[in-house]
């Protein structure tokens, strides 16, 4: 399938033409899994009464008008529609009655270094899949082309469009943690200095908030792919393809791989921020080293000094001819003495 790079040019698949947000409306046929031809949202009442077939109807940001719509056309449950609508809403899966499974699932991308989240609702019926984005997202254009090229896999229903799309949104996860391992990689070459940068350290603890962020988003989405790989006939949509369960359990070998990449660069960021403190921290003890062994040396013509500033009349040197020459001697020998073994120990 193809994955989103987040290096090129998002594009979007809407008719700006269009009255109302639909971005496809197509039915399929469930004998051949071809696609039958686009059906107009007033003529959904009429497509859905043919058990032959199936509607895979796909919408972007919509309006309360264009909702209304759908929630009349396919009947469907207000308690849903509240759901996939409200903001920063977990991922999860429920069913209702044996008549529809719904799905909430958040999508991500990533813009200049930082990730943002959208959310994708999908309502799946016996014979009506829907797709409701919101917010960042990327088209599912490649998703559907994807479905176009295997009408054999189509004949299972809505249930392998489905599959699709959840593979397609966390094979898109994946490239956004390549990205922001980079961007790691990039950092750790100011890592490895002894001055400290407010920013580097800035630029690290945004990274980790990141990880931490993205990790809580996608680890629920662990449950909905357990709950079609798991699920009790009574807890799905009946006409459900047994032969789907294998996707499903691809799409969540697929999540624990980006889990791993996100866990391994949280270890990473971690031992990267703890090197980056302990290398300023050692810059720090470096500066003091050298100021103590600048000061022990200069407290011996300091001490020396001290002594015969004190002014009293018997220090009988003081009238010595050579005196001074001997204690100026005395001074640099001592001075020379500290520097070379405080050089030796490297604290200079």
């Amino acid at each position: 399938m193809t994955v989103y790079d987040p290096d090129s040019e998002r594009y979007e698949d809407i008719d700006s033409s269009s009255k109302d947000e639909v971005v496809n409306c197509y039915a399929y046929s469930r004998k051949t899994g071809e696609n039958l031809d686009k059906v107009a949202l007033t003529d959904v009442s009429r497509a859905l009464s043919n058990n032959g077939q199936f509607i895979w109807l796909g919408l972007y940001d919509p309006s309360l008008e264009t909702m209304v719509k759908v929630k009349d056309a396919f009947d469907l449950h207000e308690l849903a529609i509240e759901d996939a609508f409200a903001d920063h809403q977990r991922a999860k899966v429920e069913n209702y009655d044996n008549d529809m499974v719904f799905v909430v699932i958040r999508t991500a991308k990533l813009e200049d270094n930082v990730i943002r989240y959208g959310t994708t609702a999908i309502f799946m019926g016996k014979n009506y899949l829907i797709t409701i984005r919101n917010g960042p997202s990327n088209s599912y254009a490649p998703v559907r082309e994807h479905c176009h090229r295997r009408p054999e896999k189509l004949r299972m229903g809505p249930i392998f469009v489905l599959h699709a799309i959840l593979d397609f949104i966390v094979d898109n996860y994946m490239p956004i943690t390549d990205r922001l391992g980079r961007y790691l990689r990039e950092q750790e070459r100011y890592v490895f200095t002894y001055e400290f940068d407010k920013g580097t350290l800035k630029n690290l603890y945004q990274l980790k908030s990141q990880l931490v962020h993205m990790r809580a988003i996608i680890l629920p989405v662990q449950d909905i792919c357990s709950f079609f790989i798991n699920h009790k006939k009574s807890e799905i949509v009946s006409g459900f393809s047994q032969a789907a369960k294998p996707y499903f359990r691809d799409v969540n070998d697929h999540l624990l791989h980006s889990l791993d990449a996100i866990n391994g660069l949280n270890e990473m960021l971690s031992v990267v921020m703890n090197t980056y403190m302990a290398m300023v921290n050692m810059g720090q003890n470096e500066v003091v080293r050298k100021l103590a062994a600048w000061a022990g040396i200069l407290a011996v013509p300091t001490a020396i000094a001290g002594i015969y500033g004190m002014n009293f009349d018997f220090m009988p040197e003081l009238h010595w001819k050579y005196a001074y020459f001997i204690i100026m001697i005395i001074i640099i020998a001592l001075c020379s003495f500290l520097y070379y073994n405080f050089k030796r120990l490297k604290w200079l």
